[in-house]
Order: C-alpha cells, then structure tokens, then sequence
C-alpha cells in the first residue's frame, strides 16, 4: 500500500487527502470479511465504485475502485478515510437530489455536485497514476 496526498485546487473548497492505493491482493485482504457496494459513478476518466468492507480482523475501510475504458479489471483501487469517503458521498447524495429536479435542459446545466465529484476523483486519479501499489 503506497500513501499519497491530493492537493484539490482551492476553488474545489475540499481540504487536501491522504488517499491508500492497493494493489489487488491488498484489496482482497482488505474484503476478506466481506464488501458492500454503496453507490458507483460513471465519469469520462472510468468507472469508480464506491464501498466499504471489512477485513478478517473486523478492521473497516472506505474503498473506491476505479475501472478504465471497458477493460473488466480494476485499474486502481484507494482507500480513503472516513471523513474524506464521507465528503464523496455528500456529494453523491446531493447530486441525486439536483438531478430529479431535472428542469433545466443538458447543455445548460450548471456546475453540479456529480461534476464536482468527477473533478475530485479526477485529481486522486491523477496524483495516483504515478504509483505502483
């Protein structure tokens, strides 16, 4: 497991994160007593799925894995605390409100809490690439 921090920019009005990647076996042990899938976005930077899950210790961790392209193997997998997997899923949540208001025509939509959320893992996707778990 390698830690890295992400530095949002400060119109993102996100403070910065230390964020875990896992290499998959690290992952594994991670869910070994089990994963729940929370909720998932779809971005134009890949698939992210957000869940908790607990290991053979009873330890929990906040995970997102994220998928590329139409490959079927994840390409990263982080952990997060749980005060930053909680500001993601604010944003989700308040994004699914903004969106069954749905009055307002595609092209002309403002900056929404699902966009934000996209800029956000956009950053940790980044910042991550570089690291080999």
């Amino acid at each position: 497991m390698k830690s890295f921090v992400v530095s949002f920019h400060q119109e993102d009005h996100v403070d910065s994160m230390q964020i875990q990647k896992l290499n998959s076996s690290e992952f594994d042990g991670a869910t070994e007593g089990g994963a729940r899938h929370l909720f998932d976005l779809d971005t134009n930077i890949g698939f992210f799925v957000f869940m908790d899950a607990e290991d053979a210790d009873g330890d929990i961790s906040h995970l997102i894995v994220q998928f590329e392209g139409e490959n079927e193997q994840p390409s990263a997998y982080y952990s997060l605390a749980l005060q930053d997997f909680y500001e993601f899923m604010a944003l989700f949540l308040s994004g699914q409100d903004y969106e069954e208001d749905g009055d307002v025509e595609e092209e002309e939509q403002e900056y929404s809490p699902m966009n934000h959320l996209g800029h956000l893992l956009f950053h940790i996707a980044e910042e991550g690439k570089s690291l080999q778990p």
